[in-house]
C-alpha cells in the first residue's frame, strides 16, 4: 500500500489483502446509543458497500472537486460515506452535531458544500443555513439514494491523486472564526504511515490490534491517525459515540482493545474512581494521546499497567511533524513529548527572536525534513492565503505553542501562547493550574484566565464549575480549599487569585475551552458576587 495515491485507493488495497480481518466494530452500548446494531465489518465487507455508494454518488453527479458535508457522529456510515466518496475525488467535510445555526451557516457558505450527508433531525437546520447564507445544499440520510449535484464537479476530467482534496477540517475558533484547514491524501496516507512505522512502544503488529477511540471523527486524531494506521496495518477500528468514565474500563474489555486513544481530561477522571481489581483486567498495550496531567501520568500508569504516550501535532502539521515519546527515556510526570525524528524540524524561539536555551521556553516553530518541508501537513486555509503566508512566515510553521527543551534534548510541552498568564514577570500556564485544579473531587471542571491587576499585572482567575450547588455563604470557604490545594502544588503565584462560581464554562463546538469567550469574562467576574477573592493567601514562601 506503499504506493496508494487516495485513501479510497489504500482501502480497496486493505480490502484484498485482508478480507477476513474486521476493520469496524460497533459495541453494544454505541449502538444503542445511536440506535444500530452492534457488529463488526471485515474488510471484505466493507469495501462492496463502499465500492455501490461510490457507484452510486457518481451516477447523481458527484465528482473531482465537490465538497460533502458528513454530519453522522462516529456512526460506521462516515466511513463508508468518505471513502466512496473519497475514490471520485470528491472532499468531505465533518460536520460538528453540536453547531448550531451561526456556526452551520458559516461552514455552510464557507466550505461552499453541494451536499450534506446528514442524520434526519439535523436537516431542517442545515437547509435553514443554506438558505442564510444563499447556498444551493442538497440533503440526505445514510440510506437514501444521493439526489443529483446542485452543481457540475469543478475538476471534472483532472486526475484524482496525492495532492487531491480529501477532507476540509476545521479549527475550533477559540478565539475567532474556524479556519478551513485543506487536508490532500497525502496528509492522511502519511499521518497513516507515520504511525504503522513509528515503532518503539508504539509499534502495530500487522493484523493484530484492536484500537479503541472516543474521540471524535471531526477532528484529525481519529480521522487520521487512527483510520489510517488501521487501514495500512489491517487492524481494527472501535469508536465509541463519546467518553462515558463510568463504562470506559466495561468497553476496553468488550472490545478488547490492545491500543487506546485519549486526551488529557480523561486520566484525571479515570483516577477519580476507587481501586478496583480488575484495574489491570485488559489487553491494553499503550496510550495514544496528549495533554495527560503531569502529576497524574505516573500514578495512571502503575494502577492501570500501560503507558500513556503523550504526542504532539496539530490539525495543520499532521504527521508532518508529529513528535511522540514512545522510547525510553520518557521523563513520565514532566509534560515531555519525547524528540523529533530525523524527518522533523523544529526551532525554539524566544520572544525576542533568538534561540530558547536549555530549560528556556520558546514557540514552537516546525516543518518537514527533506525537500518538501510541508509534505505531510495542510495545503492552507481555505479562502485565507494571507493566515496561510503569516503561519509559514520565514519557512517555519508557527505553532503558537510554548515548549522547552531539557539537557537530554527531550521537548516538554508548556502552553499555547495565548494560554499563558504573565504575573510580577512569571509567565504561568492556565493548562497548568486546570490541570491541578480539576484534582479535586468537589470540582467538575476548571478554566483558568488572566484578569487586570494594577500592581502585578495579571492575576489568576479561575472559573469552576461543581458538582453540586453551593450556597452564597459557602463558596468563600470552597474557594480558600480550592487555592490551598493549588498552593499545595504549584508556586504560590500560580495559585488562583479569583475563584469565581459558575454554571458552565464557556465552551466551542468541539468542547473546547473558548479562550476568547473565557478572556472577557474574566474582565467581568472580579466584580461580580460569584467571585472570590482569594488573592490574600498567595504568599511567597520563604525556605
Amino acid at each position: 500500500m506503499a504506493d496508494a495515491q487516495t485513501v479510497a485507493q489504500a482501502f480497496e488495497e486493505a480490502a484484498q489483502r485482508w478480507p477476513a480481518l474486521p476493520f469496524l466494530a460497533l459495541l453494544p452500548e454505541t449502538a444503542a446509543i445511536y440506535g444500530l446494531q452492534p457488529g463488526a465489518w471485515t474488510y471484505g465487507e466493507a469495501q462492496p458497500r463502499i465500492a455501490a455508494l461510490r457507484a452510486a454518488y457518481a451516477a447523481a453527479g458527484y465528482g473531482h472537486g465537490h465538497r460533502v458535508g458528513l454530519l453522522l457522529e462516529n456512526r460506521p456510515a462516515f466511513f463508508w460515506h468518505w471513502f466512496a466518496l473519497n475514490g471520485l475525488g470528491v472532499s468531505v467535510v465533518p460536520i460538528n452535531a453540536e453547531l448550531r445555526s451561526a456556526e452551520l451557516e458559516y461552514l455552510v457558505g464557507h466550505s461552499e458544500i453541494a451536499l450534506a450527508v446528514a442524520l434526519p433531525q439535523r436537516h431542517r437546520a442545515l437547509r435553514d443555513a443554506a438558505a442564510a447564507a444563499g447556498r444551493p445544499l442538497a440533503l440526505m440520510a445514510d440510506g437514501d439514494v444521493p439526489p443529483p449535484a446542485p452543481l457540475a464537479a469543478p475538476l471534472a476530467g483532472q486526475p484524482v491523486g496525492v495532492r487531491t482534496e480529501c477532507a476540509l477540517l476545521y479549527t475550533s475558533g477559540t478565539t475567532g472564526r474556524p479556519k478551513g484547514c485543506i487536508l490532500p491524501n497525502r496528509y492522511y496516507l502519511h499521518a497513516g504511515r507515520w504511525y504503522a512505522q513509528v515503532g518503539g512502544m508504539a509499534t502495530l503488529r500487522e493484523g493484530q490490534e484492536r484500537m479503541l477511540t472516543p474521540l471524535p471523527l471531526v477532528h484529525m486524531n481519529a480521522m487520521a491517525y487512527s483510520t489510517l494506521a488501521m487501514v495500512l496495518t489491517g487492524g481494527c477500528l472501535i469508536v465509541l459515540d463519546r467518553f462515558h468514565p463510568g463504562s470506559w474500563w466495561a468497553s476496553v474489555r468488550a472490545s478488547r482493545a490492545t491500543v487506546v486513544h485519549y486526551l488529557g481530561v480523561m486520566p484525571a477522571m479515570l483516577m477519580k474512581a476507587a481501586p478496583s481489581p480488575d484495574d489491570r483486567a485488559h489487553a491494553v498495550r499503550f496510550g495514544f494521546g496528549a495533554g495527560v496531567d503531569r502529576a497524574l501520568q505516573a500514578p495512571f500508569e502503575a494502577r492501570f499497567g500501560f503507558p500513556l504516550l503523550e504526542a504532539w501535532a496539530m490539525t495543520e502539521t499532521g504527521a508532518g511533524a508529529v513528535v511522540m515519546a514512545h522510547d525510553h527515556p520518557r521523563k513520565v510526570g514532566s509534560s515531555c513529548f519525547g524528540r523529533e525524528g530525523d524527518d522533523v524540524q523544529l526551532r525554539l524561539v524566544a520572544d525576542d527572536g533568538s534561540e530558547a536555551g536549555i530549560d528556556q521556553p520558546g514557540e514552537l516553530w516546525v516543518r518537514h525534513a527533506g525537500d518538501d518541508p510541508r509534505d505531510g501537513f495542510f495545503a492552507g486555509y481555505l479562502k485565507d492565503e494571507a493566515a496561510t503566508n503569516e503561519a509559514w512566515e520565514q519557512g517555519w510553521f508557527h505553532t503558537g505553542d510554548i515548549v522547552s527543551r531539557d539537557a537530554d534534548g527531550l521537548l516538554h510541552f508548556i502552553d499555547r501562547r495565548k494560554n499563558v498568564i504573565r504575573r510580577s514577570g512569571e509567565n504561568i500556564s492556565a493548562v497548568e493550574v486546570e490541570g491541578v485544579l480539576n484534582q479535586m473531587p468537589e470540582l467538575k471542571a476548571s478554566a483558568v484566565a488572566a484578569t487586570p491587576d494594577p500592581v502585578r499585572g495579571d492575576e489568576v482567575l479561575a472559573c469552576v464549575v461543581t458538582h453540586a450547588p453551593v450556597a452564597e455563604g459557602d463558596r468563600a470557604a470552597l474557594a480558600e480549599r480550592i487555592v490551598r490545594h493549588a498552593l499545595e502544588r504549584l508556586a504560590y503565584y500560580k495559585a488562583p487569585g479569583y475563584v469565581a462560581f459558575v454554571d458552565a464554562l464557556p465552551l466551542t463546538a468541539s468542547q473546547k475551552i473558548a479562550r476568547g469567550e473565557l478572556k472577557g469574562l474574566a474582565l467581568q467576574l472580579p466584580r461580580s458576587a460569584v467571585c472570590v477573592d482569594m488573592r490574600h493567601l498567595k504568599k511567597r514562601v520563604v525556605e
